[in-house]
């Protein structure tokens, strides 16, 4: 029986429209990011950086703490009766260590943002904005801290669309003529100290090796929070 190897080529069209379909959404998601970073009044060359730094950086966590727990483990043992092996599982307790990490993209870029917009506005002598900056990051922390869950071997998960409804909810009703940066502060802010900061007790209990604040379960709430909710003010 003879086996073919190499097969006509005529899925070479297709690969080639799927590349180039990948290309113009890639291309259309960086100027839609990029013009969400734009609103904030950054300058297009910060904005830009700012996009590919969220982008390239969800893949990189920094460790920052180490700490050690105990977690519930099956083992077996065999039990003899009457001449017959039996398996009886039962529950065991184990020393883990987990790696407690921060993500760039998710946490270190718009904590970075934020503290840089902080500081503006006090040079500026906004204070009134950067109290109603402070009560939508309240408000949207408390939010994110309800609705987030633990999820054992992973981390904190938090629904996706919520952050950003809250967020520009804040926004409208509070922000004013700063409604973008009340936004994305609140977006951003509000996932990260609601869902990860407020939950570090819970953390190193979860079972998982390595949690990485702002990245797993939370860095798409944190990253569509800030762009969309600037968007969509």
């Amino acid at each position: 029986m003879r086996y073919r190897y190499l097969f006509p080529p005529l899925a070479i069209p297709f690969v080639f429209l799927f590349l180039l379909l990948l290309l113009l959404f890639f291309t259309l998601l960086s100027e839609i990011l990029t013009a969400a970073f734009h609103k904030l009044g950054l300058p297009l060359p910060v904005a830009y950086s700012l996009f590919l730094f969220s982008l390239v950086g969800s893949f990189i966590n920094i460790p920052i703490a180490e700490e050690r727990s105990y977690v519930p483990v099956i083992r077996v043992r065999e039990v003899r009766f009457f001449g017959i092996t039996y398996p009886v599982p039962y529950f065991d307790w184990a020393e883990q260590k987990v790696i407690i990490a921060i993500n760039v993209g998710g946490a270190l870029v718009p904590l970075s943002l934020v503290t840089y917009e902080v500081v503006r506005l006090s040079q500026l002598g906004a204070y009134s904005v950067l109290l109603r900056m402070a009560v939508a990051m309240a408000i949207a922390s408390l939010v994110s801290n309800i609705v987030a869950r633990p999820v054992p071997g992973v981390g904190i998960a938090l629904p996706t669309l919520i952050p950003p409804l809250i967020a520009v909810s804040l926004a409208v009703l509070i922000g004013g003529e700063y409604r973008p940066l009340i936004a994305y502060a609140s977006g951003t802010m509000g996932v990260l100290i609601g869902a990860d900061l407020m939950n570090w007790g819970k953390i190193k209990n979860l079972g998982a090796q390595m949690v990485s604040i702002g990245g797993a379960g939370t860095f798409d709430g944190i990253f569509l929070a800030g762009i969309l909710a600037v968007l969509l003010v």
